[in-house]
């Protein structure tokens, strides 16, 4: 089906329709991505062949996480237990257990707390050595 953009003469003005769809293009480009693939599969897997012993240690005790809530209205929670901006640390150090510095601190806020205030119980965390502070939100659906 061909449209014309001009008078039943044609002359220098009329452009025929062109209906068909090119795919040369992205097949090349599909064969260019399959070459690739292809040779990339084999650099990714591990050729080395070893027998590996049976483990006889035990997995170690999984802790929960440590996640420290801050409401609207100014309240710092660590897990259910409500504590107080100065007593934040050490709560949360008692609740990480051995090594505190190297776990992870899980932070949730409300959605219309303020920045400064958010920022406050990260700084009062990281003061304290508890420099792995990680941010939860809600996932966006």
């Amino acid at each position: 089906m061909a449209a014309m953009l001009s008078t039943r003469s044609g002359g220098a003005w009329s452009i025929p329709q062109n209906a068909e769809i090119n795919v040369t293009p992205f097949v090349d480009v599909m064969l260019v991505l399959l070459i690739i693939f292809m040779v990339a599969l084999p650099v990714a897997q591990v050729s080395v062949k070893v027998d590996l012993p049976q483990a006889q240690a035990a997995a170690g005790p999984i802790q929960p996480p440590v996640v420290v809530s801050l409401t609207l209205s100014g309240q710092v929670f660590v897990g259910d237990r409500a504590t107080t901006l100065a007593a934040l640390p050490d709560v949360v150090t008692a609740a990480l257990g051995p090594n505190p510095r190297d776990q992870r601190v899980y932070l949730r806020a409300d959605e219309g707390v303020r920045y400064r205030e958010l920022m406050g119980v990260m700084n009062r965390l990281r003061a304290n050595g508890l420099e792995k502070v990680a941010l939860i939100g809600e996932p966006i659906e």
